[in-house]
């Protein structure tokens, strides 16, 4: 094969080498002003002046690539007045793209270039040490690797230089066929032990086929004994069928007179029906009648006492009152801030429902407790605490409005917190004071309050939970209330 080859289309238009005369095209390119002093490698060649130029031999790929891939290491070594104009961009390409990439132009000059060559050749023989000076004189060892034998054949061009790269592509071919035979050798075994296989496999196969026939025989001769068994069931279930058919015309006649009987008794029933329907319309008006009297008196029961509590009231002198208890607790911090309001409740169980809440929160003056910071950090804890107390007090004015309840927020903090937005009407916002837990103000005011009001506390926290169920609150978890909000 030509030492040249043709660009490669698919590689990226930057990595193309362009401007790379051909052969023919060398004399375009003037020869260094030293080539008349360039020494000469090896015996004289074709390449002597006065002699025709004998064209390039083909040579074997593995050859064309070991002479392309030591131009390629000894080409950043040339000063740069020796390398040739095309090849200086190669030269400066990364060592394992310059072999690669800038193969067409190495070999397109190593052909139309012999003082190149030259040049090249002379630091090549240098790196190959004994075996570059043997293939110089024409005596290259036996035992040396045919296809570095021949590149540097090509390079040096001693006398019988083209006989050694037609010996190195004759030992190249020489593997080649041996490979394949030796492929075709092991291709050849790897179908002669399938084969076995395949035989071994069928002779299992064969013997379970023979078990398989040997079992459905059997069953063949169950199956017989059991279809003459079945033959003999037949027929005394068909001799049991013509007695039961003489069997049920009797009892259809028998089922003839059961019916006209039936039908009779369900005249009879109804006519006792409507007799009990008649009694039943006298029987509710009279109830009617009798609960009247009933609602009449439970009027005046309930005008009774509503009556004695008035007189009560005013024989106690009791006047109507300005605080409700819980104003009372929160009297005893100096930051605290009061706000009255009526709610509802229901007592429950423990339960994160909001619809549970809002029964409670239905409730005749019910008061709603809530743990402030348990509530906001479960809620929307990636907020500031302002945010936070600001966002909760914010809904519970809502809830205030819409129910009318009285609302308690508690919050932990020595002092008074500022910034708080304008607390909403119907909501009291209370803050411990120093060595005292939120948790331990709202024991204070459900202890507070008088006994029978609904209180209802929405706190997370187990222990709050358990201490005001004890005194009679109905405690709720916080997402009761957090859900709540959501819908507000």
């Amino acid at each position: 094969m030509p030492l040249t080859e043709p660009y490669d289309d698919n590689l990226p238009q930057e990595e193309q080498v362009v401007g790379v005369p051909a052969a023919g095209d060398a004399a375009d390119f003037p020869a260094p002003d030293d080539a008349a002093e360039a020494p000469r490698v090896g015996p004289a060649t074709a390449d002597d002046p006065g002699e025709p130029p004998e064209p390039e031999p083909i040579l074997p790929e593995p050859v064309r690539q070991r002479i392309v891939s030591l131009t390629a290491a000894v080409l950043p070594g040339l000063p740069a007045d020796e390398v040739p104009v095309p090849l200086r961009r190669v030269a400066k390409f990364a060592p394992n793209r310059r072999a690669r990439l800038g193969a067409p132009v190495i070999a397109a000059q190593l052909a139309a270039d012999p003082l190149f060559r030259q040049r090249v050749t002379a630091r090549v023989l240098a790196d190959a040490g004994d075996l570059g000076t043997a293939v110089v004189e024409g005596t290259a060892p036996a035992a040396a690797d045919p296809v570095e034998v021949a590149a540097l054949a090509y390079l040096a061009r001693p006398r019988g230089w083209r006989e050694l790269i037609e010996a190195s592509g004759a030992a190249v071919r020489a593997e080649a066929d041996t490979a394949v035979v030796t492929e075709l050798v092991r291709q050849a075994e790897q179908r002669a032990t399938r084969a076995e296989h395949d035989r071994a496999v069928a002779r299992v196969e064969a013997d379970k086929l023979r078990d398989e026939l040997a079992r459905v025989r059997e069953e063949l001769g169950q199956l017989r004994e059991e279809a003459r068994q079945l033959t003999r069931t037949l027929r005394e279930t068909q001799a049991r069928e013509r007695r039961a058919s003489e069997l049920l015309a009797t009892e259809r006649g028998r089922a003839a007179r059961a019916a006209a009987d039936a039908d009779a008794e369900l005249r009879r029933a109804r006519a006792r029906l409507a007799e009990a329907e008649a009694a039943a319309g006298v029987a509710r008006a009279s109830a009617k009648e009798a609960r009247s009297v009933d609602d009449a008196r439970l009027w005046l029961l309930l005008e009774t006492i509503g009556q004695a509590a008035v007189g009560l009231r005013r024989e106690l002198a009791l006047d109507p009152v300005d605080k409700l208890p819980a104003d009372f607790v929160a009297d005893s911090f100096a930051d605290s801030s009061a706000a009255t309001s009526t709610g509802a409740s229901a007592r429950a169980r423990d339960t994160d429902d909001p619809a549970r809440l809002d029964q409670l929160l239905a409730l005749p003056r019910a008061h709603l407790v809530v743990d402030g910071y348990n509530v906001t950090k479960r809620g929307f804890g990636e907020m500031s605490l302002e945010q936070q107390r600001k966002r909760l007090i914010t809904g519970l004015g809502g809830i205030a409005a819409q129910t009318g309840d009285e609302v308690t927020v508690v919050f932990d903090g020595a002092e008074r917190m500022h910034g708080l937005p304008p607390t909403p009407r119907g909501v009291r916002v209370l803050f411990s004071r120093k060595g005292e837990t939120a948790d331990e103000v709202i024991r204070r005011l459900v202890r507070a309050e008088p006994p029978g009001r609904p209180v209802v506390v929405v706190s997370s926290d187990r222990e709050v939970a358990d201490g005001v169920r004890r005194q009679g609150a109905y405690p709720l978890g916080a997402d009761s209330l957090l859900r709540r909000l959501s819908r507000s």
